[in-house]
This record gives structure tokens, C-alpha cells and sequence, in this order.
């Protein structure tokens, strides 16, 4: 039995706002919420002997989702592996995760699934859901088997890293996941608009580094398309990492329309500009790039009245080496699962975009409820997984539990900090 007591939870999904207790059974789930709990107290109600966490001047919330990570298992573990990449969700306050299906091999079969699936079960530190791919090997030309895949324990669909161009197979992945009432997450990217990618197109830093970069354009126009086909099949589309101004327009305009899409926002194209990379150089080279401030805003514009849904990482692990490599041959992407809280509730709250509440709905309520994981609020009966966090205190990252460090945020003052992830009756990170 575990108790946390002295804290302020803060739920979104009850809406509860207020100091409470929390006894947490042996079998990980809630039995009460009170007022003025002690672990004798705690004892003398259900017996036994409690654990005690004093979780004073910090806020207890509902652990963190993210539906967009790279764990690089199997195939790339140099990078990453299922156990390290938890250990590193744990810390920044995730109790879900979603992996990509673009590893090596790709999830584009079941034995492949149940590979990820079986290990990760026995790691327990997080829970670790992954999806798989929507076309066989990524490219883009023959559908997997979206029903055994599901019925397998598939999170969803996404060929995440590659663009789906064909638009007829698009289409046809869109009515195959409608009437299997699944979720398809597209990266979306026209390539011939993409000269070289990771850096905005035309920006101070494209030009220093000697590259064109990617136009904004690239990303807009197979959204619209997306928006288009999604509306005529009925599909729950996803789009992925957006990162233009006009993307957030025309994703704005679909729901208006009635298509049943969502979108993520990244802590870092929240937070950051194309003048970061002329700082951070391939430590802030990603894809989509970071853009102009006026998409930056549009972001924040996106999440404030809904259009954006939720905030992922995009968490993508790279070795020191391949990022030392000159920038049009670096590798694309960094690691965000143990800086997403302090970079949003920096860039976010204490910015006065959002308050608090709003912001936890927006990394654990909304993304939840879109994949279909239930059970994830702060009440009695449910499996306690839980983020406690001291919403004022300054912090800088310089290490890791991540096997890699690309981070443009390493030294950067930021505020917010994970102290304790709890899941069931165990404190996983503290």
C-alpha cells in the first residue's frame, strides 16, 4: 500500500482542483482520495502498512501521454532501447508511451509487434504501446494487415518518417481504418518540396550551413489533401508534428467541416525558432524543421482554442557521432520526453498561454481519450499513474536516462520539474 499525502491534485478529467490524499492498494489502484490522510490513518482503514510519500508543495496529476516516441527497438538500440526509453519517460513524468513503427525491422507485421509488445511488458517501468506500420516496409505501395495487426494489439497506424503519397492508397488506408474504427497518424511531407531537409527553407541558418531546407508548403499541401480524403472516407486522421502557421488554418477549417482529425504540437516547435539552429546547429535540426516565429505563435494560437489537440515529443535519439556530422548529412530529430513538462509549462503557462489545468489536458486527457486508453483519471477504482511535479521550480537539464543527449535544451534555464512518476503502488522515478 503507497500513500501520497500533503499534495494538490490537479485532474482534468473529473476537473478536481483541490489538496487531497491518496491510498493506493497493493494491486496498484486507488481505494480512497481524502483530506488529511496519515499513514496511520491510511492503516487503520485498510489494513496493512503504508508507504509514505509526502508529496508537499507539489502538484499531483494524472501521469503524462505521449503518442509520438522513438525507442529504436528493435534494430537501432545504440540509440535507444524499450528500457532506456522508459527509464526516460518515467522522468519527465510520462506513464504512456507511444512508439513509431519505423525501426529496423519495421512493425509491419505481428511477429514483429509481439516482439516490442512481449518486451516491453516485462520492463513494467511505463506503459509502452506501439503502432504499426501503414505500408509494408514503409514504402508506400501495399498495405499491411491492418485487422491482424489490431487484433494483435496494434496502437494504431502510421508510416511516421515517410510521407504517404499515393493518394488512392491513402484513400484506401483511410476506408480500411474507418471501418475498423482505428487511427491513422500521418507525417506529412511532399518531398519534392523538400530540397534538403531539417532547417527551414530560405532561412539565416539554411544559408550558413550551405543547404535550401524545407518549404512550409511541403507540409500544407498534403495536409489539405488529408483533410480532403478524410472528410469523404469519415477516418480519424492524425497529423503528426505540425509546424506551419497555415497547417494550423487549414486543420482549423477541416474541423469546421466536420472531419474527424486531430493534430500534435512539439514542445520544441512551440518553444523554438530557425534561429535556434544557427545556435544548436544539428542539435536542432529536425523534420519538419523549426520555422518562423508567426508559426510558432500559430501553434500556441492552435492549442489555445483547440484546433492542435495535443503536445507530443516526437522523442528521436540520435548518437553524438552521427550529430557531429556536417549539417546536410546529420540526422534529423532530438530527444524531448525528459524536457517536455519544463519546456511547456515554461513556454506555455508561465507565458500565460494556458493555465495549468489546460495544459495537462493537452498532454494526458486529449491524447488519451484520442487513442482510446481509459481508466487514466485520479479516482477511486482506477490504476494509479501519476505525475507529481513542482510547477515553480527552475531547472536545467545536463544529463540523461535517455541513451542519447541531442537536446537543444541541455543548460537551458527552464521551469517546472518532474520530482516523482508513480505507477500503481510503485514510485517508479523520484
Amino acid at each position: 500500500m503507497l500513500l501520497v499525502y500533503h499534495g494538490h491534485i490537479l485532474d482534468p478529467y473529473t476537473g478536481l482542483d483541490a489538496p487531497r490524499d491518496l491510498v493506493i492498494g497493493d494491486d496498484g489502484r486507488i481505494l480512497a482520495i481524502e483530506e488529511g490522510l496519515t499513514p496511520a490513518r491510511a492503516a487503520q482503514m485498510f489494513g496493512g502498512e503504508a508507504e509514505a510519500f509526502d508529496a508537499a508543495g507539489l502538484i499531483v496529476s494524472p501521469g503524462l501521454v505521449d503518442v509520438h516516441v522513438h525507442f529504436r527497438d528493435p534494430g537501432q538500440t545504440d540509440r535507444e532501447d524499450l528500457s532506456t526509453g522508459a527509464r526516460a519517460a518515467a522522468a519527465g513524468g510520462f506513464t504512456t508511451v507511444v512508439c513509431m513503427a519505423n525501426t529496423a525491422p519495421t512493425v509491419d507485421n505481428v511477429d514483429t509487434l509481439r516482439y516490442v509488445l512481449d518486451k516491453a511488458a516485462k520492463i513494467g517501468t511505463v506503459n509502452i504501446l506501439q503502432t504499426c506500420a501503414v505500408t509494408r516496409g514503409l514504402g508506400g505501395r501495399e498495405l499491411t494487415d491492418f485487422k491482424a495487426l489490431l487484433d494483435a494489439g496494434a496502437a494504431g497506424f502510421t508510416d511516421d518518417g515517410v510521407n504517404l503519397t499515393d493518394a488512392g492508397l491513402c484513400r484506401e488506408a483511410m476506408e480500411r481504418a474507418a471501418a475498423l474504427g482505428t487511427l491513422l497518424s500521418f507525417h506529412e511531407e511532399d518531398r519534392t518540396l523538400v530540397p534538403s531537409p531539417g532547417v527551414n527553407y530560405g532561412s539565416a541558418a539554411a544559408r550558413r550551413f550551405g543547404v535550401a531546407g524545407a518549404r512550409p508548403e511541403s507540409e500544407e499541401c498534403m495536409v489539405a489533401r488529408d483533410i480532403a480524403l478524410a472528410l469523404r472516407t469519415g477516418a480519424r486522421v492524425s497529423f503528426q508534428h505540425i509546424s506551419s502557421a497555415n497547417s494550423v488554418r487549414l486543420i482549423r477549417m477541416g474541423k469546421a467541416l466536420g472531419a474527424k482529425i486531430y493534430a500534435e504540437a512539439t514542445p520544441h516547435h512551440i518553444s523554438l525558432t530557425e534561429e535556434a539552429v544557427l545556435e544548436h546547429g544539428t542539435y536542432a535540426r529536425m523534420n519538419p524543421p523549426l520555422r518562423r516565429e508567426e508559426d510558432r505563435l500559430a501553434l500556441i494560437g492552435g492549442l489555445c482554442d483547440g484546433t492542435v489537440d495535443m503536445i507530443a515529443t516526437d522523442h528521436a535519439p540520435h548518437t553524438a557521432a552521427d550529430k557531429a556530422k556536417d549539417f546536410a548529412h546529420a540526422p534529423s530529430g532530438i530527444i524531448g520526453l525528459e524536457t517536455a513538462f519544463s519546456v511547456c509549462n515554461t513556454y506555455l503557462v508561465r507565458a500565460g498561454h494556458l493555465n495549468r489545468m489546460e495544459l495537462v489536458r493537452r498532454m494526458s486527457q486529449n491524447p488519451a481519450q484520442i487513442y482510446g486508453l481509459h481508466g487514466k483519471s485520479i479516482e477511486v477504482g482506477n490504476r494509479a499513474e501519476l505525475m507529481l511535479a513542482d510547477w515553480g521550480a527552475e531547472v536545467k537539464y545536463t544529463e540523461y536516462k535517455s541513451k542519447s543527449n541531442n537536446s537543444p535544451y541541455t543548460n537551458m534555464p527552464l521551469w517546472g520539474e518532474v520530482r516523482a512518476t508513480v505507477m500503481g503502488n510503485r514510485i517508479v522515478m523520484e
